[in-house]
């Protein structure tokens, strides 16, 4: 294994490019940046919240779940953890970034059933559209059902398919895309 970057303030998603570069969301740094091969970084966009999972679109764009934001812990070790919604949420969303300009729009803050809450991972299908999870968010007494919906990319459509369910994290399609899989953080079960 070799070490390219280091120094990224808590990364998910990552998507290798055509160039040999790496596009990442830095959820506690609340941006998206691109990885060279040589390990330089650029910042692509600065999205707020908690930017989460992210996929190119068939159009070349980024779609980013954005969760809103967590509240950061440091732990005895040096490592650090997310934890309940940030004092700061800014609402779940699913944003698009034009990765020649950085120009972030915001497609979606609810679904067809209601507000999004804590966008996770997504997922696109050979129809263009796709598929993401809603964690939802923790809180001191109360914690959001999750759920799994179903955009468009141009912004008609978001669906809510299956809810509630508990802190799904993460969603795939099979090889075929007649099967759709995801990952329940909260007892470690897989559908």
């Amino acid at each position: 294994m070799k070490v390219i970057a280091e120094g990224l303030d808590f990364p998910e998603g990552p998507i290798a490019l055509a160039d040999g570069s790496v596009l990442l969301v830095e959820i506690r740094a609340r941006r998206l940046t691109r990885v060279r091969p040589d390990g330089r970084r650029t910042v692509v966009a600065e999205l707020g919240g908690g930017p989460n999972g992210a996929a190119i679109g068939p159009d070349g764009a980024c779609y980013v779940c954005n969760n809103g934001g967590f509240d950061w812990h440091e732990m005895l070790d040096g490592t650090v953890r997310p934890g309940l919604q940030a004092k700061d949420y800014s609402g779940g969303r699913i944003e698009r970034v034009d990765l020649a300009t950085g120009a972030v729009t915001v497609l979606y803050t609810a679904s067809d059933r209601g507000p999004l809450k804590g966008p996770n991972d997504i997922v696109f299908d050979a129809d263009g559209g796709f598929w993401f999870s809603d964690l939802g968010k923790r809180r001191p007494r109360d914690m959001d059902h999750g759920g799994l919906y179903y955009a468009r990319i141009d912004g008609s459509s978001c669906r809510e398919v299956v809810f509630p369910m508990t802190t799904p994290n993460g969603v795939g399609l099979s090889p075929d895309g007649t099967r759709l899989y995801f990952n329940s953080q909260r007892g470690g079960r897989q559908g």
